[in-house]
């Protein structure tokens, strides 16, 4: 990829990339491939596929506490610690998450902002579930009287899932779900044998049409050819970066692509805070940049302007890039920029411990687990609740567990030599992913009082959970504990933690899509509605949340709205 840090051979590009993470890095291919010249911005450093994933093949004992990390270690990571018990900054992953003192943040309510600044973002670190929206979600809003209607329905975006998933591969079973669209899938992983008895328990004993299958992941299975990626070889160490390309990142796949074009100019250590709009062209025309390295600001020129540096990001550069014409921010005239914050809440659910099976086992590390696709607020009699509205999913596993026996206290000598080669009993456990509903309350607002090293405006984040969530987790836990219940296995124990904004990394909204200029940002192509030459399609332009991990949803948005800037741009040329 070019890298072009220090110096640029030109200041006018036909568009300009902010962001590249998973829609950076398919803007940059949609754009490349139809001719654009494009420059890439990012703002932390260069991370190029395979050479710069530096514990990628190393094992426990490669570590200098094994994978235990150090108190010390994370003394400036306290935000970015605060997850899965600090899970993310061990020493095999650390190094992808920002340092929190170096970049700080403010709450006026509690608020987790999980952040990675090098290119290819946070593609490097995600999850990989891949799931679709389907139109009880493009219709909620409309239904249920809640935030604004989305501009677009199931149809406008179904072309571009398809063209998505086909090229990124995406594992999994199809359903016939009309909440769950079918999808453009590769093989299913196999789910072990006591995933496989919950399945047939939860089909036995439920008849609200829930249902259990393999997640749908971002995981090549198949035997398609995949340009420069292999299959998944099941390693489950994703987050270190995967020298196999098995799942999809920017950096195995989409920049790779766009680089492949001779269209593209990537340059990291870039750090995009302001989109200049010209009051008498009467749109953007660049793009001020400031060079980490060399301290030094630039400005870009563009005719178009994608912004993808995360919903918190890109509607930070929105709120800074003031004109005479937009005082408030770059078309912000329905004054809704930063507000209707919204991500998924999570850490509810249950777990059971599984008797029998004791002969079974699984080979591998699957990177994947189960999924139980929304079951409530179907718009039936027998899914409708009275308590809330919207609805939620889980994702769960099996395993087999032997700590137990490694513990000096409960054995020793022979016994203990014997039972540390057994695996231990089965355990399975499933937590829900809930729908936030987009209030225009929860908002992030830029800090001029707290300024960063750069001199920029720091994030004020005000945002909660409400009623409404309040008594869906209720009913997460329950319908968590009854299906394990239902299943036969012992101590099962239900869990309803802190729902803290931000915690499941879906933060989404503050620059929501609408119909009305007047209630939204965006128009149905991800334009702004007042600067049509500005494209917004990362988390920052969903207009509700729905339960679904989103990721997938911003890609095939993202490459509809390049194919459509593309489009405007050559007409515009040859006109």
């Amino acid at each position: 990829m070019i890298n072009n840090s220090k110096k640029e051979n030109v200041d006018t590009y036909d568009a300009i990339v902010i962001g590249t993470g998973v829609s950076g890095g398919w803007a940059a291919k949609e754009l490349c491939e139809n001719g654009l010249k494009t420059l890439v911005l990012e703002r932390g450093r260069m991370v190029k596929h395979i050479d710069d994933y530096p514990t990628m093949y190393m094992d426990p004992w490669d570590f200098k506490h094994r994978e235990k990390q150090h108190p010390k270690e994370i003394k400036n990571q306290p935000k970015q610690s605060n997850l899965w018990n600090g899970a993310l900054t061990k020493p095999a992953t650390k190094h992808w998450f920002v340092d929190d003192l170096k970049h700080p943040y403010s709450e006026t309510k509690e608020y987790l902002w999980l952040r990675g600044y090098h290119v290819g973002g946070r593609s490097i670190m995600w999850g990989k579930q891949s799931y679709r929206l389907s139109d009880l979600d493009f219709e909620a809003n409309k239904k249920d009287g809640h935030g604004v209607d989305w501009p677009v329905r199931y149809n406008d975006i179904e072309p571009w899932y398809d063209k998505v998933e086909e090229y990124i591969g995406v594992s999994g079973e199809n359903l016939g779900l009309s909440q769950l669209p079918d999808q453009k899938l590769e093989p299913p992983m196999d789910l072990n044998c006591v995933e496989e008895n919950l399945k047939e328990n939860i089909a036995n004993n439920f008849e609200d049409g829930r249902l259990l299958t393999i997640g749908r992941v971002a995981h090549i299975t198949g035997d398609k050819e995949h340009k420069g990626r292999s299959k998944c070889q099941f390693r489950n160490r994703c987050m270190r970066g995967c020298p196999f390309g098995g799942y999809f990142s920017s950096n195995s796949c989409t920049l790779p692509a766009a680089e492949a074009t001779g269209n593209m100019t990537l340059r990291p250590h870039s750090i995009a805070y302001e989109i200049v709009y010209d009051d008498t062209l009467k749109k953007a025309t660049g793009v001020k940049v400031i060079d980490t390295e060399t301290k030094e600001k630039i400005f870009f020129k563009a005719d178009i302007i994608f912004c993808c540096a995360s919903a918190i990001a890109s509607s930070s550069i929105l709120m800074q890039s003031k004109s005479e014409r937009f005082p408030n921010g770059l078309g912000n005239d329905s004054g809704e920029l930063g507000h209707n914050l919204m991500d998924h809440h999570y850490a509810v659910g249950a777990s059971a411990q599984v008797d029998g099976f004791t002969n079974k086992y699984y080979k591998g590390h699957r990177p994947n687990g189960f999924y139980i696709p929304r079951f409530r607020n179907l718009g039936d009699n027998k899914t409708d609740q009275k308590d809330f509205v919207r609805g939620y999913g889980y994702q769960g596993s099996a395993s087999r567990t032997n700590w137990q026996h490694a513990v000096s206290e409960l054995s020793f000598g022979k016994d203990l030599k014997e039972k540390i080669l057994k695996p231990g009993p089965w355990t399975i456990g499933m937590g829900g992913f809930g729908e936030c509903l987009p209030y225009h309350e929860n908002k992030m607002t830029l800090n001029y009082d707290k300024l960063d090293e750069w001199g920029l405006p720091t994030i004020d984040f005000d945002a909660e959970v409400k009623e409404n969530e309040i008594k869906m987790r209720e009913d997460m836990r329950d319908q968590a504990v009854a299906m394990l219940k239902a299943a036969g296995y012992k101590n099962v124990q239900g869990f309803l933690g802190k729902a803290i904004p931000g915690a499941c990394i879906h933060e989404m909204g503050t620059a929501r899509m609408g119909n009305d200029p007047e209630t939204s940002v965006l128009n149905k192509y991800n334009q702004v509605h007042s600067c049509k030459n500005v494209y917004v399609t990362d988390g920052a332009f969903m207009t509700s949340s729905a339960c679904q991990n989103p990721s997938l949803t911003y890609m095939a948005f993202t490459a509809r709205a390049a194919n459509h800037a593309a489009k405007e741009f050559k007409k515009n040329k040859n006109s």
